[in-house]
C-alpha cells in the first residue's frame, strides 16, 4: 500500500470517523461517554440555540396591539405525553382546556390570545416562556394536569407561581419532574438563549412575581363553587416554564387525571366550558386591575 493510501486511511480512522460520530450525537442532542485512562469523560454537545429554532404562533383577537396579550401554554405534547390515567393523557387534556379558553376569550373580545401550541407537537421546555417574551405578552398561563399514580382518591386543581424556594416537598418534586421533561424525552435544552440563561441564574422580576401571586388569588376567588381545588391550592416552586422575564406567569394544575371524577370533568364539554369561563373571567379582571394602576 502506498504512503498516500496509508495517510488517507489514518485520516479516515482518526479524524473523519470520530467527527462523524460527534456530528451524529450533536444532531440527536445526546452525550457521549469517552472511556480514557480508566476514567469516564463526557463530551457535552449542545443543540442549536433556541433563537435559531423558535417559531412564533399566531396572535388572535383584536388587531389593536395596545390590547393586552395572554399567552396560553398547553403543557407537554408530541412524543412527551405528560401524565396519564383514566384512559387519557395529559397532553390531550390540557390542549382541550387551552383551546376552550382561547375560544371563550375571543368570544368576550378585548383581549389578544396566543397558544404556544394548538396541536399535538412537542415544544422544548425553555421555548415556552421565550415565546411569551418575544410576543410581548402581558400574562403567561401554562396549563397542566397531574397524576397520583395508583392513588385514585387525590383530586383537585392547584396553582404554581415562581419561587427559588419550594413551598413544600411536593412542590419541589413537581418542579424537578417538570423541569426535567425535555431530558426525559430525549431532548437536550442546553443550547438556550442568553436571555433565558440569565434568568435561570438571577431572578430579579419581583413585581412580576407579585402580579403572578395576585392573578393566582383571582383565579381561586372566581372559581369558588365552580372548580374543585386541592387542599394545598397555591404553591411556589422553581419552575423553568415560569421564568419569562417581566411577565406575570402561573402554572395551573387543572386536576388529577388519575382521579376518575377529575378526568371526566377535564375532558367533558361541560367541564372545559366551566374551566374556560372561570379562567377568562379571572384574566379579564386581572387586566382591568392593572390598567387602572
Amino acid at each position: 500500500m502506498s504512503l498516500l493510501r496509508h495517510l488517507q486511511l489514518i485520516v479516515l480512522i482518526f479524524v473523519i470517523a470520530p467527527l462523524a460520530v460527534l456530528a451524529a450525537y450533536a444532531v440527536s442532542g445526546k452525550k457521549l461517554e469517552v472511556p480514557t485512562l480508566g476514567r469516564d469523560y463526557v463530551v457535552g454537545l449542545k443543540m442549536p440555540a433556541i433563537d435559531e429554532q423558535i417559531v412564533l404562533p399566531n396572535v388572535s383577537g383584536p388587531p389593536d396591539t395596545s390590547r393586552p396579550l395572554v399567552v396560553i401554554d398547553p403543557g407537554h405534547g408530541g412524543r412527551d405525553p405528560g401524565a396519564s390515567g383514566a384512559g387519557v393523557q395529559e397532553k390531550d387534556v390540557v390542549l382541550g382546556l387551552a383551546l376552550a379558553l382561547r375560544e371563550e376569550l375571543l368570544k368576550q373580545g378585548g383581549i389578544r390570545v396566543a397558544l404556544t401550541r394548538d396541536d399535538d407537537r412537542l415544544i422544548v421546555l425553555q421555548e415556552r416562556p421565550e415565546i411569551a417574551r418575544r410576543l410581548g405578552a402581558d400574562l403567561f398561563l401554562s396549563i397542566h394536569a397531574d397524576s397520583a399514580g395508583d392513588v385514585r382518591s387525590v383530586s383537585g386543581a392547584s396553582i404554581y407561581t415562581l419561587s427559588n424556594e419550594a413551598s413544600s416537598d411536593a412542590a419541589a418534586r413537581f418542579a424537578e419532574r417538570e423541569n426535567d421533561a425535555d431530558r426525559l424525552n430525549g431532548v437536550s435544552i442546553e443550547g438556550q438563549s442568553e436571555v433565558v440563561s440569565d434568568i435561570l441564574v438571577e431572578l430579579s422580576q419581583r413585581r412580576s412575581q407579585e402580579d403572578s401571586s395576585g392573578f393566582a388569588r383571582l383565579i381561586v376567588r372566581e372559581a369558588e363553587g365552580q372548580l374543585r381545588f386541592h387542599p394545598d391550592t397555591q404553591r411556589a416552586a422553581a419552575l423553568a416554564v415560569l421564568r419569562a422575564p417581566d411577565i406575570p406567569s402561573i402554572l395551573f394544575e387543572s386536576g388529577f387525571i388519575t382521579n376518575p371524577s377529575d378526568a371526566q370533568r377535564l375532558t367533558s364539554e361541560e367541564g372545559k366550558k366551566q374551566f374556560a369561563e372561570v379562567m377568562a373571567r379571572a384574566i379579564t379582571i386581572y387586566f382591568a386591575r392593572i390598567s387602572d394602576e
